[in-house]
């Protein structure tokens, strides 16, 4: 049975993801922020630091954007990444498995990020439906989450 429920009843909605150009932009400005930090700190030589940091902020967008802002999120932290944490700087470069790997990094760690977003509104959305705050039959198991 559907029951419409108004909205100052108390019942909050699912946050909406954030709209992709702007997570774009973020992770465009971001991006660029990490690595000239980075390469201040550290110079040009740890691109795996580089990686994990991207990743890191990747994962951090997800967690307010779309599925479908991931891979233009991956490819934005990777075009940094390939262009100005690695040597020769300001060059775009493609070293076959190397650029494969960060790529698939990159876009793993933006989907995870959506991924853990999504699981933690179903979850907190089903506690604010079902009485008290608990799950009703112990063997869904999302009280689990």
């Amino acid at each position: 049975m559907i029951e419409w429920v108004s909205l100052s009843s108390g019942v909050r909605p699912v946050p909406r993801p954030v709209a992709t150009p702007l997570v774009w932009a973020a992770a465009s400005g971001g991006a660029l922020v990490l690595v000239a930090l980075l390469n201040t700190l550290t110079g040009t030589d740890q691109p795996e630091l580089a990686l994990t940091a991207l990743s890191l902020l990747a994962a951090l967008l997800g967690l307010c954007a779309r599925f479908t802002a991931a891979p233009g999120t991956a490819v934005l932290c990777w075009l940094f990444l390939n262009g100005f944490a690695i040597p020769p700087v300001g060059t775009l470069t493609w070293a076959g498995h190397r650029d494969t790997f960060w790529l698939a990094c990159l876009l793993a760690a933006a989907l995870v990020g959506t991924l853990l977003a999504r699981l933690l509104h179903a979850r907190a959305a089903y506690r604010r439906v079902t009485e008290g705050g608990a799950a009703t039959d112990p063997r869904d198991g999302l009280h689990d989450l």
